[in-house]
């Protein structure tokens, strides 16, 4: 815990002049996301608090947004705590992506589409590879998928896809193998973009459904061995 707070009190800065539970609440998000906080961590209060140098009602109102969020749950008598998905969250998750991401492919306009922040991802996936950053390959491939979801052009589909994919992350975080579970789909990441390049969305959307069915069945194989197995 004491490298955590080390390193969450680097963020301080961040909050500047404006502080406010929002901003706070970013910064956990983050963290959170980052896997420095992993699931089934005790959050305190005060070394947070201290850490951020806010306020007690500020830090438990970014909580309860988080809590909102579905990444932290408060156990009565126990504290705030770091989610720990289900094996059917993980299932929801998806479900949630699938009707989403083709969706947004489905509907895209004609073509060319404007593809620079998913052209972006793939070669950030591809820096990682080079460098044998696994788990930074599995952030690069959220980001590809959240820019996928970008070229809706809906801030209100940004904001809830925001939520699922951070909310997948916490999956990630339990995998003990991100290399084995990241590495296969950054090929597939290339075919999309490649098929979405040529102005072939119909294509581009079957390779999507596909990639969504098959990282599924992987998640939830790995996932149900690590949370269910004693």
């Amino acid at each position: 815990m004491a490298e955590q707070l080390g390193g969450l009190a680097d963020d301080r800065a961040l909050l500047g002049r404006t502080s406010t539970a929002e901003r706070v609440s970013d910064i956990l998000r983050s963290r959170i996301a980052e896997g420095f906080f992993p699931p089934g961590t005790r959050l305190s209060e005060d070394s947070i608090g201290g850490a951020l140098g806010v306020s007690r009602n500020t830090l438990r109102e970014a909580f309860r947004l988080l809590t909102h969020e579905r990444l932290l749950v408060h156990e009565l008598n126990r504290g705030v705590f770091v989610r720990v998905l289900t094996v059917e969250d993980v299932e929801d998750i998806y479900r949630t992506r699938r009707l989403v991401e083709c969706a947004v492919v489905r509907g895209l306009g004609d073509p060319p589409y404007p593809l620079e922040g998913p052209a972006q991802a793939v070669a950030e996936g591809q820096r990682a590879v080079r460098e044998g950053d696994w788990k930074g390959l599995g952030t690069a491939n959220i980001h590809f998928h959240r820019e996928l979801v970008s070229l809706a052009g809906s801030a209100r589909t940004d904001e809830l896809m925001r939520s699922v994919f951070a909310e997948l992350r916490l999956a990630f975080h339990v995998v003990d193998d991100p290399h084995r579970l990241h590495e296969p789909y950054l090929a597939r990441n290339r075919e999309i973009l490649g098929a979405l390049e040529a102005g072939d969305k119909g294509e581009a959307e079957k390779l999507l459904a596909v990639y969504l069915d098959d990282s599924l069945e992987r998640v939830v194989e790995v996932y149900r061995r690590r949370i269910i197995a004693p």
